[in-house]
């Protein structure tokens, strides 16, 4: 099923350093309409939350978030499905708590801006991050923990009429990416399918066994087989470690 990226990526958010906002609202439904007619049935819009000692300021998490409620209702008026994605990056020294925190924030935020606008919930995709601490943090958190705190955020901020929830892995290793979906897979999930739109947990694996080499393209076609393979059975529970040596 086709879809495409509707937005025009990020802006410097002014008076506001260190803070981004995504741009491409400006004639997207004149754009909206042509995709429709080329075949589209989905578009994506990403908006961006930094973590650090101040930010993001509420103001940040604001403009982002009815940039994306603005975003889905136009969609869902030319009869397209949103993928609505707010990510908390996990650049950063942040603990698991602090991007507990911003992720509330945000999911809260942006479900207030898409009642305000009128968008039908039960027509979207959620494309979320997961709640990690930053790639700097001295104190990782383990796959069960990132499990637990993802699905707790989920359940007090995202409405049970969203159908499906598709996490974007947002810079996590191939592994943790797979390991952490299933174990939110593993225990109760809540009333949304959960599953995974990720890109760089699929693609680093073939691109490393391609190498730009045209002699590779059969392994690395093979190595992303199998990363799909192991999503998608981490997207029902049913994904092991084991599974991942045998493949090696």
């Amino acid at each position: 099923m086709p879809g495409i990226k509707v937005d025009k990526g990020v802006t410097p958010l002014p008076f506001h350093p260190g803070e981004v906002v995504t741009e491409g609202l400006d004639g997207l439904r004149s754009r909206l309409v042509e995709y429709r007619e080329l075949g589209a049935k989905f578009c994506k819009w990403r908006a961006v939350l930094d973590i650090g000692r101040v930010i993001p300021s509420y103001y940040c998490i604001r403009a982002n978030a009815a940039a994306l409620a603005r975003y889905a209702a136009l969609c869902q008026d030319e009869t397209l499905v949103p993928i609505v994605e707010p990510e908390v990056l996990m650049d950063g020294d942040h603990d698991i708590d602090r991007c507990y925190e911003v992720t509330e924030k945000a999911l809260k935020t942006l479900f207030q801006e898409l009642y305000l606008a009128r968008v039908k919930l039960e027509g979207i995709v959620l494309k979320p991050n997961m709640v990690v601490p930053g790639k700097k943090s001295p104190n990782q958190a383990s796959v069960a923990e990132v499990a637990e705190k993802t699905l707790r955020v989920l359940k007090e901020c995202v409405p049970a009429a969203v159908p499906g929830i598709a996490f974007l892995s947002g810079g996590q290793s191939d592994l943790d990416a797979t390991a952490r979906l299933d174990a939110m897979n593993r225990l109760d999930g809540g009333p949304w399918n959960i599953t995974f739109s990720y890109s760089r947990a699929l693609q680093a694996a073939p691109q490393k066994a391609w190498s730009g080499k045209a002699e590779n393209v059969g392994a690395a076609q093979a190595a992303f087989a199998h990363r799909a393979a192991m999503n998608g059975l981490a997207s029902i529970g049913k994904w092991s470690a084991d599974l991942e040596k045998k493949a090696a």
